[in-house]
């Protein structure tokens, strides 16, 4: 099997027009989609601070340098394992205000309202990464709070280079909204772009982040930021109020476990769909024989697709807030049994059919991100958070220099309403106040002998499962070097659209016909996922990171 993976790689490196580099650390490592926040978190580590430390300070720090996805105005998911190889997780996902009704985005003839959910101030949900960042580093921090938070302090008021990645967006909407907070986002003093090279600060963002710094949770979700947020959506047709954020709380939650020969992996439990699915599907390739099922072969990719599919399914039929769905079959969808039922189900030679009359996928944005990190004593941290669309709603107050989510989107917008083209309607995810909204995000951690073995999670909406999914077997069943893992090729589907979507020019012309002739609907993309992961090596002490080729500023920062 190695031989044949070793062929492979060896045929498909000519797709790669760059090197592809992994880092290698002893000390600590943190891998994130910016360089800068990357750099901030070892030097968080340097200094003595933990993982936990570390993810707190990059995270901030993305919230100035990767605002697309980088945030205080969204939410997320933390896994925390720590050097005893005992792992927690922390919920800060974004919440429905409690204003919101299940029927808000419709019409007066129950038609959903074109990009109501997405496109406007009413898109907004209480939002949630301060709290949950707090809540972690108050009971696994050990540097001040103050001295996680002044990195971005800096950031944001002193500034940092403007960079090509950031300034293609912000020409984009200087030219298409001009007058809007976005068309202003990225001017400076006098309301003149930005330039490529020149200092891009952001006063009113450093001004928000010292209140945080001072006065931790309370510093957003109380006082003068709290006011501020509560009178721009007042003003502006919003729903959050003081009493939304007041009230606002992250949680702690257990993480869900699954094994994978003698792995173990640990994921995000709901409101995240992420870890049910991951674990699902691990079940399923748990069952295989990958001598007969050559990587990347058509009938690899055949079973890879049927296996999503299920699980996609699953996921649409009982998943949401477990605080209102105490009934959800998790233990059930998560179980060897489960697995061997679907398994059972899978026909070899030939697509099953999705079928739109029963269930279907709510819409997940692309504006998220990931980073993973590892500290010199073993503890580590997987943590993804988002805005859902890129910049999330594209709203924001002046006065804050934030960019709020659209995170309201990933609720079911219609309720009994199911379409082949992805809208469904089951009760799990309806919209409810105080409400977490279903999400795809899927940090995750894998243990070997009960300690971490690799730590990965990507951006991505929808396909972040999948992403996930094919990057953990890559490691696991193939032995794949973390940064082959993450670049090699990789495919979607997710039940309904009944389609699989794979990277463009990384899957053969023959490979596709054969598929087609199986009764699968084929589409390209330019790619899936931008994951960010490390890989511990045990025997020798050594940490090997790898930042995706597609994030563009992303780095892999270790000493």
């Amino acid at each position: 099997m190695k031989t044949k993976l070793t062929i492979f790689l060896a045929s498909i490196s000519i797709v790669f027009s760059h090197s592809i580099a992994q880092t290698k650390a002893k000390n600590g490592m943190v891998v994130s989609t910016s360089s800068i926040a990357s750099d901030v978190g070892v030097d968080i580590l340097k200094k003595g601070g933990n993982a936990v430390d570390a993810a707190v300070a990059t995270a901030f720090a993305l919230a100035v340098t990767h605002p697309s996805a980088g945030n205080i105005g969204g939410g997320g998911f933390m896994v925390f394992m720590n050097a005893e190889g005992n792992v927690t997780t922390f919920d800060f996902r974004e919440k429905a205000p409690l204003k919101a009704t299940n029927d808000m985005y419709l019409d007066e003839e129950g038609n959903l309202i074109r990009n109501e959910n997405h496109l406007s101030i009413k898109a907004i949900g209480v939002p949630g990464t301060v709290a949950g960042l707090y809540k972690a580093h108050q009971k696994y921090g050990s540097l001040s709070w103050a001295d996680l938070v002044q990195p971005a302090v800096d950031l944001a008021s002193k500034g940092f280079t403007m960079n090509w990645t950031l300034y293609g967006p912000a020409e984009r909407f200087r030219e298409r909204q001009p007058d809007s907070f976005m068309g202003d986002y990225f001017a400076d003093s006098q309301g003149e772009l930005v330039q490529p090279g020149e200092t891009w600060t952001q006063s009113a963002l450093g001004q928000t982040l010292a209140a945080i710094r001072d006065k931790g949770h309370d510093g957003f979700y109380k006082g003068d930021v709290a006011k501020k947020i509560a009178s721009y959506m007042k003003k502006n047709g919003g729903l959050i109020t003081k009493q939304d954020l007041a009230k606002y709380e992250a949680i702690e939650r257990e993480p869900l476990k699954g094994t994978y020969k003698d792995y173990e992996i640990y994921s995000m439990p709901p409101p995240s769909s992420g870890g049910v699915a991951l674990i699902e599907m691990m079940n399923l390739m748990e069952l295989a024989d990958f001598e007969e099922l050559e990587f990347n072969s058509t009938k690899y990719v055949h079973f890879v697709a049927e296996a999503m599919r299920r699980a996609f399914a699953d996921r649409a039929e009982h998943l949401g807030d477990p605080d209102f769905n105490p009934e959800m079959p998790v233990n059930r969808l998560l179980s060897k049994d489960h697995a061997k039922n679907r398994f059972g189900e899978i026909d070899m030679q030939r697509a099953s059919i999705s079928d739109s009359s029963r269930f279907g996928q709510l819409y997940d944005g692309n504006s998220t991100t990931h980073f993973s990190v590892m500290d010199k004593n073993g503890n580590a941290v997987s943590l993804t958070y988002t805005l859902e669309y890129g910049y999330g709603s594209r709203l924001g107050s002046e006065e804050l220099g934030f960019i709020f989510n659209n995170e309201m989107g990933d609720f079911n917008p219609v309720p009994g309403v199911t379409t082949s083209r992805g809208q469904i309607g089951t009760k799990p995810n309806l919209i409810e106040p105080e409400k977490r909204m279903l999400s795809s995000m899927t940090p995750t951690i894998v243990a070997k002998d009960g300690k971490p073995y690799l730590v990965i999670g990507s951006p991505g909406g929808r396909t972040i499962i999948n992403t996930v999914f094919q990057t953990v077997l890559n490691v696991l069943e193939f032995d794949m070097e973390i940064h082959r893992a993450i670049e090699v090729m990789k495919i979607h589907h997710q039940w309904l659209p009944d389609r699989i979507i794979y990277e463009r020019d990384m899957l053969s012309p023959d490979t596709r016909k054969a598929l087609e002739a199986m009764g699968h609907t084929l589409s390209d993309r330019s790619r899936l996922g931008v994951l960010m992961g490390i890989r511990y090596d045990a025997e020798n002490g050594i940490m090997v990171g790898a930042s995706d080729s597609s994030s563009g500023e992303g780095k892999a920062s270790g000493y």
